[in-house]
């Protein structure tokens, strides 16, 4: 009968015994930070923002509309953290160096949370005034609503972007 007993007798266990494994690295997944994958979708961000940005600015009145002035704002700032970041894996990869520093990582982390929130919010907003000016109000033929469109379309492949940035850096800070 396996049945546990009362006493516990513990055993002498010298410092020669005892064996430390290795910490096991998580595998390099294509779009983490330092890989191709990460250069290539940062890459892809900067590329639409500066699209979206671009667009927006080719419209003369857009600066009437407080959601796309907010669109170009977070456009800028998408367009800066994308360029920043795409430099940073860049140079990882020509140093063949990892960027697994867990500071690193939870900026990298929050600051595409915040720029993939802003970006979203603002294609959002921007999509809905156009929806309002093509559809509801019905006045496409004084305002530049093929540009909005596309500029707004622009926003959300960028935030298309972000987001498997953001999910991929997020797993390597949670599995720290």
């Amino acid at each position: 009968m396996n049945s546990s007993h009362p006493a516990v007798h513990p055993l002498a266990v010298s410092q020669t015994d005892v064996v430390i494994a290795p910490r096991v690295r998580m595998k390099d997944y294509q779009g983490m930070p330092g890989t191709l994958g990460g250069l290539s979708l940062r890459l892809g961000q900067f590329c639409f923002s500066v699209a979206a940005f671009s667009i927006m600015l080719s419209i003369d009145d857009f600066s009437t509309v407080t959601a796309f002035c907010y669109f170009v704002a977070a456009t800028v700032l998408q367009c800066l953290w994308s360029l920043s970041l795409a430099v940073i894996d860049g140079y990882a990869l020509l140093v063949k160096r990892s960027l697994r520093n867990s500071l690193v990582i939870s900026l990298f982390v929050v600051g595409d949370g915040v720029t993939g929130t802003l970006t979203f919010a603002a294609a959002c907003a921007s999509a809905g005034i156009t929806v309002l000016i093509g559809n509801d109000l019905r006045q496409c033929d004084h305002n530049h609503c093929a540009k909005y469109e596309t500029a707004t379309a622009m926003a959300f492949l960028s935030w298309f972007m972000v987001t498997p940035s953001f999910l991929l850096t997020y797993w390597l800070l949670a599995t720290r």
